[in-house]
């Protein structure tokens, strides 16, 4: 089966194509089973995500879209959530969806992936930096909300590396998400980026296969021609590593089917 979780709307104001365009691009794609999973609200930063307000009307258009073209393809609800301490939002941890992705976009104040605030870099320690994003990875993981680990290695974005072995730095948290028993994503995303690989990286994947996590694909898409790219490299990627299934979920309970 083709699975890819990880995709987003126009609603999250930095995405474009309508959601029912997403579902036909899935489904000339050849994807069984397709997840919208856009940026949760939260109070901080608001203009990268859909407000309080949208929710419903989100869930209800990608639940019409599901039932419209079920003869076709699985749709799937969830979200992708913002890990950042002092904004978690009970308001989206309980709604009625099929996952949640817990992702780490913000280091305190900073978006360190937004390309607006790159600059930062250049007065920062990076193994520092690396360090930091790791250990909120790590706090992400025992917070126990989320299904899904996203682009675990995002702070690779703009090829800021540390000097410092990445396995060493990512190790308690890849142990963590082992002991939380989540999930984490093939996303293909990077490719799009300056980093120009998929996260997470080779090296991160010998941790992941050694703890045997489980996995899953997203193409993070922003807009429908993004949607599946690099699909037989990411599966080939995968089955590298002596993977032969990929979860996904239903009401927050998870499936394992071959890919």
């Amino acid at each position: 089966m083709v699975v890819d979780l990880h995709n987003h709307t126009p609603l999250c104001n930095h995405a474009s194509g309508s959601i029912e365009t997403f579902v036909q691009k899935a489904i000339e794609q050849k994807i069984d089973i397709f997840g919208f999973s856009d940026h949760a609200p939260m109070n901080f930063d608001t203009h990268y995500r859909m407000g309080f307000h949208e929710m419903e009307s989100y869930e209800s258009e990608v639940l019409h879209v599901k039932e419209k073209y079920h003869n076709e393809i699985e749709v799937l609800l969830g979200y992708e959530v913002d890990f950042l301490e002092g904004y978690i939002d009970e308001r989206v941890l309980n709604r009625e969806v099929d996952y949640l992705i817990g992702s780490v976009h913000y280091l305190g104040q900073w978006g360190f992936d937004n390309p607006e605030f790159i600059g930062e870099y250049h007065h920062k320690n990076i193994d520092e930096v690396w360090e930091r994003y790791f250990e909120a990875i790590e706090a992400m993981v025992h917070s126990h909300y989320f299904d899904i680990v996203g682009h675990l290695d995002l702070i690779k974005v703009f090829k800021f590396m540390p000097k410092k072995d990445v396995r060493l730095i990512a190790a308690k948290a890849i142990k963590a998400i082992k002991k939380a028993n989540m999930v984490i994503e093939i996303n293909t995303a990077g490719i799009r980026k300056p980093i120009g690989e998929q996260y997470p990286s080779h090296q991160l994947m010998e941790l992941i296969v050694e703890a045997d996590i489980p996995i899953t694909f997203g193409s993070d898409a922003h807009e429908p021609s993004q949607i599946n790219l690099e699909k037989e490299a990411m599966s080939a990627f995968a089955r590298h590593y002596g993977y032969k299934k990929c979860a996904t979920f239903k009401n927050r309970e998870r499936i394992m089917v071959n890919f």
